[in-house]
């Protein structure tokens, strides 16, 4: 059993260099200093333009939309997934970590053989900044002959 004096002793007396009120004091701190570094580093992605047109295209066409994207943080971004709204749609994103105030391009490429008329997509990059959920839009319309 252990003595409730003695384990107040250890835990109080700031003469105890091991468990001693100083220490738990610089521990927190420690704690807290790490806690606001991580908050203010951290990556954002900037979109130049986040819709694009295609205009009339014909049905079969391959249409190439290019997004322009800054690391607008401090911190390196990584792009884990991209989310698309149809199997017509493939998305070309960098693997590797951004570096702060890099520019990258992200490419959305739409198949039109299965589609005609109005579209209007939406592609939804996942990542590990501040705003880890960003929309690409693309539209036009897509011609049945």
């Amino acid at each position: 059993m252990v003595d409730k004096n003695n384990f107040h002793n250890i835990l109080i007396n700031p003469k105890n260099k091991i468990l001693g009120i100083n220490f738990l004091r610089t521990i927190l701190l420690v704690f807290a200093f790490l806690l606001c570094a991580k908050g203010f580093s951290q990556a954002q992605i900037k979109v130049a333009d986040d819709k694009k047109n295609f205009g009339f295209v014909k049905r079969g066409a391959l249409v190439k939309n290019e997004f322009e994207i800054t690391n607008a943080g401090n911190a390196p971004l990584l792009i884990n997934d991209a989310e698309v709204s149809c199997s017509c749609t493939t998305v070309e994103f960098p693997k590797k970590p951004i570096l702060p105030n890099e520019t990258f391009t992200v490419i959305v490429n739409f198949n039109t053989a299965s589609v005609y008329g109005r579209q209007d997509r939406i592609v939804v990059l996942h990542s590990n900044a501040t705003n880890s959920e960003v929309k690409l839009r693309y539209k036009g319309i897509v011609s049945n002959r």
